[in-house]
C-alpha cells in the first residue's frame, strides 16, 4: 500500500496543475469534445460557453456564503472548545487520522458546507497537537469525509426531488427521502463508509522510519494585531455598539424566530434557509457584531477559488448541455443497461460527468432528465437511478479539484500534496458505491 500511495503522490506532484489551471484545461477539453464528438462549430460552442458562464451566479453566491459562514460556525468559540476537547483525547498519529476523517464525514453528513470546513479545522488542530502526524494525509483524510454528503441530510439531488414542485416533478413525481438517503441500502452504505474509510486512511499513514511531513507551527499564528488607536477607542459609542452582545442576541433571536415560523407554516429546507440558519446561529455563537465580522473576514479567505472557478464550470456545463455531450455520454452506458443495472451505469456515467459539472444540483439539471426517462423506459426504479447519480457525484468529488479548495486554503497546502491520497480513498469508496447500487438494483428487479 505504501508503494501504491507513493506512486500516486509522486504522479500528482509531477503532473497535476493547480485547480484553476485544471478548470481552464477542462474548458478547452470540453470545447474539443463538442467539436469532435458532436460536430459543433467553434462559433456556436463559444456562444454557448459565454451565455452559460454567469448562469450559476446565484448558486455560486450560495456556495460561497455557505462556506464562509460555515467557517464562522466551525470556528466559533463554542465549537472551538468542543474540538479542542476532542483533540485533547488524541495522542497517536493514526488515531488523529481516524478522528479527522470521522469529524469531516459526520459533519458533511449533517451539512456539506459545515463538514467541508470543520474537517479541515480539526485536521489542522490535530496536526499541531499530535507529534508525528503526516500533514498532507490528515488534510486529505478530513476532506475524504466530504463524500458522506451524498448520503446525508444535505444531499442535493435527494433533497431536491423530495421537494413539491421541483423542476422534474411532472416527469418523475415526488420521491420521498425514505426511498433515497433513508432507505435501508443507503443507510447501510453510509455505515460501511463511516466505519471503513477512517481505517483505510489510518492505514495510509507512513510507517516508522518513513518520511513524515509535519505541519509548520507558524501556520497557527494569529492574524494582524488591532490597528493603531483601536484600543483607545473601545469606550466610544461606536465601539460599544460594535461589541454589543445585546444587538447580536436580538438579531439572532429574530433569525431563530423566522426559522421556526418558516417550518410551522409548512416551509421546506433549501440552500437559502440553510445559509440563513448558519448566519444567525453564527451571530449568536460569536456574541458580538465585531467578533462575527472578524471571523467572517477569515472565512472569506477560503472562498476565493469558488468565486474564481465556478463560472468556468458553469461555462463547461453550458457546453455539455448545449452540444448534447451529456446525452452522448449517458447513452454509452444506458444502451447496455438492464432494469437492474441502470443504477450502476448511472453511477459510472455520473462519476465522469462530475469532472465537467462538479455540483450535485447543476449536475442533475443536465443528466437527470435523460436518466429518469431511461429508467421509465426500461422499467428501472427512479429512486435508485436518482440516488446513483448522486453517489457518482459524491464519489468523484474525492478527485475533483474544485471542492477541496477550502481545505487547501485552510491548510496552506497545494493540490498535488494531497491528491495522491484522495485517489486511494476514491478507489475504496468506489468499491462500496458500486457494490451498493448493483446489489440494490439487482435484488429489487
Amino acid at each position: 500500500m505504501n508503494k501504491l500511495t507513493s506512486f500516486f503522490t509522486e504522479l500528482m506532484r509531477k503532473y497535476l496543475p493547480d485547480p484553476f489551471v485544471f478548470a481552464i484545461a477542462l474548458t478547452l477539453l470540453t470545447v474539443l469534445m463538442a467539436m469532435g464528438i458532436e460536430g459543433q462549430g467553434l462559433g456556436q460552442i463559444t456562444r454557448e460557453w459565454g451565455k452559460g458562464f454567469w448562469s450559476l451566479l446565484a448558486f455560486t453566491t450560495q456556495m460561497a456564503v455557505i462556506l464562509a459562514m460555515g467557517y464562522v460556525l466551525a470556528t466559533a468559540p463554542l465549537t472551538d472548545r468542543l474540538l479542542d476537547r476532542i483533540v485533547g483525547l488524541v495522542h497517536q498519529p493514526r488515531t488523529a487520522i481516524i478522528v479527522a476523517t470521522l469529524v469531516g464525514g459526520i459533519g458533511s453528513y449533517l451539512n456539506w458546507g459545515f463538514g467541508l470546513v470543520i474537517g479541515g479545522v480539526v485536521a489542522k488542530k490535530l496536526a499541531l497537537k499530535v507529534k508525528g502526524v503526516h500533514y498532507p494525509l490528515i488534510i486529505a483524510a478530513a476532506y475524504s469525509g466530504f463524500t458522506m454528503y451524498g448520503l446525508g441530510l444535505s444531499a442535493s439531488i435527494p433533497v431536491l426531488i423530495a421537494t413539491p414542485g421541483h423542476p422534474m416533478a411532472d416527469q418523475m413525481g415526488i420521491v420521498p427521502l425514505s426511498e433515497t438517503i433513508f432507505s435501508t441500502p443507503m443507510l447501510l452504505t453510509s455505515l460501511v463508509i463511516i466505519v471503513t474509510l477512517p481505517l483505510l486512511n489510518a492505514w495510509l499513514h507512513p510507517r516508522a522510519g518513513d518520511k513524515v511531513v509535519e505541519v509548520d507551527p507558524a501556520i497557527d499564528k494569529s492574524t494582524e494585531p488591532p490597528a493603531a488607536g483601536e484600543l483607545a477607542e473601545q469606550n466610544t459609542i461606536a465601539s460599544k455598539l460594535n461589541n454589543s452582545r445585546l444587538l447580536s442576541l436580538l438579531i439572532g433571536l429574530l433569525g431563530v424566530a423566522y426559522v421556526a415560523f418558516h417550518f410551522t407554516d409548512g416551509g421546506s429546507l433549501d440552500l437559502n434557509l440553510i445559509n440563513f440558519i448558519i448566519l444567525f446561529l453564527g451571530i449568536l455563537l460569536l456574541g458580538t457584531p465585531a467578533a462575527y465580522v472578524a471571523k467572517l473576514n477569515d472565512g472569506i479567505k477560503t472562498i476565493s477559488g469558488i468565486i474564481l472557478q465556478y463560472p468556468f464550470y458553469a461555462g463547461i456545463m453550458a457546453i455539455m448541455a448545449g452540444s448534447g455531450l451529456v446525452n452522448t455520454i449517458s447513452h454509452v452506458f444506458v444502451d447496455v443497461a438492464t432494469p437492474g443495472t441502470l443504477p450502476f451505469w448511472g453511477l459510472i456515467s455520473s462519476f465522469f460527468i462530475n469532472f465537467f459539472a462538479p455540483s450535485g444540483g447543476g449536475h442533475w439539471v443536465i443528466q437527470g432528465p435523460f436518466m429518469v426517462d431511461a429508467a421509465k423506459e426500461i422499467g428501472s426504479a427512479v429512486n435508485q437511478t436518482s440516488m446513483a447519480v448522486m453517489l457518482g457525484n459524491a464519489w468523484n468529488d474525492l478527485v475533483q479539484p474544485f471542492w477541496i479548495l477550502p481545505a487547501l486554503a485552510l491548510s496552506k497546502l497545494k493540490l498535488r500534496d494531497v491528491m495522491g491520497y484522495t485517489v486511494i480513498m476514491m478507489l475504496w469508496v468506489g468499491v462500496i458505491h458500486i457494490a451498493a447500487v448493483l446489489s440494490w438494483g439487482i435484488l429489487t428487479h
